[in-house]
């Protein structure tokens, strides 16, 4: 039986970065009759006001005790100065979306772009400038990237996916949703290991059969 594996996340999601590597091992191991969804959750909406200071106190907080939980990841806390943060990420999402419409693998390429800018290189990806720097970076074309950005047809494709987010259950980011014939189950994020989730989701998998 066919299965699907919905990956819930958000490119400026500090969490999602921390995932990224264990995600992708998952991703790699996964059964051949298991293929895997990527969708926007949308983690904070078009904000053009600078972030209140104890937000900003707040996410530095996260991304210290992301570095002490994951072996590996690190922060450029470089950012909170010479940015002006914004609690904004629908922009980072629909350049997403905007790179996927000139070829699906620009998805999972765009995504890990953003966060190599946001969170390695101090950039800032609320702003669309930023975006579309990171666009022509990826060898897309500019003209057609900085029109799907801004375009109806784009913010609609993300509204459309935070909506089936919400009804897949996914309240937090990232989250792993296995659909299998009429059942939808969570599956537990490990951000060490893949092989937890994976023996998981292989146990959902059996309990269909």
């Amino acid at each position: 039986m066919r299965a699907e594996l919905f990956y819930v996340h958000d490119p400026m999601c500090s969490w999602c970065w921390g995932f990224a590597r264990v995600a992708k091992q998952l991703f790699n191991a996964l059964p051949d009759n298991v293929s895997v969804h990527r969708l926007l959750g949308g983690l904070a909406k078009d904000n053009d006001q600078p972030m209140p200071l104890a937000q900003q106190k707040s996410i530095q907080g996260n991304w210290v005790r992301i570095e002490d939980t994951i072996s590996g990841v690190k922060f450029n806390f470089d950012f909170w100065a010479v940015c002006q943060p914004r609690r904004s990420t629908y922009p980072a999402c629909r350049a997403v979306i905007a790179a996927r419409m000139q070829g699906d693998e620009y998805d999972e390429a765009m995504t890990f772009r953003i966060q190599q800018a946001y969170y390695e290189e101090a950039r800032n990806p609320s702003d669309n400038g930023t975006l579309i720097e990171l666009a022509v970076e990826l060898g897309l074309d500019e003209q057609q990237f900085s029109r799907d950005l801004l375009a109806e047809s784009c913010q609609q494709v993300l509204l459309n996916e935070v909506s089936l987010s919400r009804k897949l259950g996914a309240d937090s980011f990232p989250s792993l949703i296995l659909k299998s014939g009429d059942s939808v189950r969570p599956v537990t994020i490990d951000y060490l290991e893949a092989s937890p989730m994976l023996v998981l989701i292989e146990m959902f998998l059996e309990m269909e059969e």
